[in-house]
């Protein structure tokens, strides 16, 4: 058998670049498709998920229904933002995937950097410009370079939301905002994985999941809430859009280590590797301020659960601990998909949003806590995340006297 020259048509690198640039010159919205079907695929492991069993359905909504009752008697506030009744739904991890993408895909489409080099013009035959050397290998690796914006941030998201699928005990396994469509996603099956880890009751693990999840739709829906959140992740999308930019170039760059189909085939299958260097300096004080939201909003939730947990369940101490356990060992996905929308989730943060709620009812009492989410203003800042008692203070400052009154 011939050895293959690095020029020679039979080289399979330059067969791969070719049918790339084929791709995503001739389809346009093969970018979103490709990362629906990577977000299924790394979600179930590509096995086929059925339905979720119809009574489970009905335990889950019976529950859900207990729950809700003792979420609004202990945040005094409506579960959904027009009060309606709100569905709850489980899922699978699949499910969960293909959702949270719809959810999340006007954020994560902000975050793909403009178009580069021209698409691929129709009918050129990619493999055999390539047969005359390295020189054109450089050449195609730089115009895929200024056409995978679109296809490389479809594979991100579709990785990262993949992998937060596989251990999304609900909807809200990062505080960010949803449509209002009256359903509330639960995933059954990482519940049950969960209570199998700590030896918890099943059905006590559930009802818990169902308290926490209800108590953050009942914040991250109401729209103030929902307005700041959607404001600070589209600004830092414009930060991620100049940051995948830059990692493009990397692509195009020196054919010194990218050419290496090992190289492109870890940095595709590796969220950590695809998310490196993503706090830009511009992106800091808005990463600031959604970190300091959505720690409060996660603390507040989970005081919520234990609070329902305590009245519901006889196993609410070893629930706590394990869910706080959970919270601090969170799984790369949950780490890389908090690391692409600009959220700090360390253990550090977690302790960070407990502390604050701690200091605010040391200071006052648990109904204070119900001011957090009465307007605009008084969502917190983060220095007042540091410093409770500054908060304190400034929400019971008296409004100021309209002019002439």
């Amino acid at each position: 058998m011939t050895t293959p020259e690095p020029g020679d048509r039979g080289n399979p690198f330059q067969f791969l670049l070719g049918d790339l640039m084929k791709m995503l010159g001739g389809a346009s919205g093969a970018a979103w498709e490709t990362s629906r079907a990577f977000a299924l695929q790394v979600a179930t492991d590509g096995e086929a998920e059925g339905n979720v069993d119809p009574v489970q359905r009905i335990r889950v909504e019976e529950l859900c229904r207990v729950a809700e009752l003792h979420v609004a008697e202990a945040t005094g506030l409506p579960v959904t933002p027009d009060g309606q009744r709100l569905t709850c739904l489980p899922v699978g991890r699949g499910d969960w995937a293909l959702r949270a993408l719809e959810a999340w895909r006007p954020v994560l489409e902000a975050m793909t950097p403009p178009a580069g080099a021209p698409a691929v013009p129709p009918g050129t035959d990619l493999t055999a410009d390539l047969a005359t050397g390295a020189d054109d290998l450089s050449a195609l690796m730089g115009m895929w370079a200024g056409t995978i914006g679109p296809m490389l941030t479809a594979l991100q998201a579709g990785s990262v939301v993949g992998h937060l699928a596989q251990r999304a005990v609900g909807q809200y396994v990062l505080p960010l905002p949803w449509p209002a469509n009256g359903e509330l996603l639960v995933v059954p099956s990482n519940v049950e994985e969960f209570a199998s880890d700590w030896s918890l009751p099943a059905e006590e693990a559930l009802l818990w999941v169902c308290a926490r999840e209800l108590a953050a739709n009942s914040v991250v829906g109401r729209p103030h809430v929902h307005a700041r959140l959607t404001g600070l992740l589209t600004e830092l999308a414009g930060v991620a859009a100049a940051t995948q930019q830059g990692l493009m170039d990397r692509l195009g760059g020196p054919m010194g280590g990218m050419a290496d189909p090992e190289a492109i085939s870890n940095l595709f299958s590796d969220p950590d590797a695809l998310l490196a260097d993503l706090l830009l300096p511009d992106a800091r004080r808005p990463s600031e301020q959604l970190t300091a939201l959505a720690i409060v909003i996660d603390a507040y939730a989970d005081r919520i659960a234990d609070r329902v947990g305590t009245a519901l369940t006889g196993s609410h101490a070893q629930l706590a601990e394990a869910w706080y356990r959970r919270r601090i060992e969170r799984g790369r996905g949950e780490e890389a998909a908090a690391a692409l929308f600009g959220i700090d989730v360390d253990t550090a943060q977690v302790d960070r949003g407990r502390s604050f709620l701690a200091g605010v009812v040391e200071r006052s009492d648990e109904a204070e806590l119900t001011r957090l989410w009465a307007s605009p203003s008084n969502l917190p800042t983060p220095a007042e995340v540091d410093a409770p008692g500054l908060w304190l203070e400034r929400i019971r400052l008296p409004e100021l006297d309209e002019p002439g009154g």
